[in-house]
């Protein structure tokens, strides 16, 4: 984290509106906790992804870290912003690991939108959601 961030040209509502397009086609026969993600990139791409869900549980993959790993494979290593929408009353943010692959990626300023299907939106910064988090410094002069 800490690199700059470029001109952002999509807003929190489209960005949800893709997260929540996603979402549509989640993998969740198990959980029935389908979750949309859609991420926007410095360089102003949108990537986006769904959970899918695996009857071997530590195969499944959350919609977050499925739209980061579009991005990185298309050569997209900034995220700027992420939405993640789902079908519950709580608004729910992403799990720890997912937090962790975000901030791996992240600008100083990444924000984190958090929404359901009423409309009911959350805004923060990823800073906020994984204070103190473990990142690349501390792997300086590790050999």
């Amino acid at each position: 984290m800490g690199k700059r961030s470029r001109t952002i040209t999509i807003s929190d509502e489209e960005l949800i509106a893709l997260a929540r397009e996603a979402r549509e086609a989640a993998h969740a026969p198990y959980s029935n906790f389908e979750v949309g993600a859609a991420l926007l990139t410095a360089d102003g791409r949108v990537f986006t992804g769904c959970n899918v869900e695996n009857s071997t549980y530590g195969l499944s993959m959350c919609a977050e870290r499925v739209a980061i790993f579009k991005a990185v494979s298309e050569g997209s290593h900034e995220i700027a912003k992420v939405a993640v929408v789902t079908d519950h009353e709580r608004l729910t943010p992403p799990c720890g690991c997912c937090r962790q692959m975000i901030w791996e990626f992240a600008l100083e300023e990444t924000e984190v939108l958090i929404a359901n299907l009423e409309g009911d939106v959350r805004k923060f910064e990823i800073k906020e959601l994984l204070p103190e988090a473990f990142g690349a410094r501390f792997l300086e002069g590790v050999r």
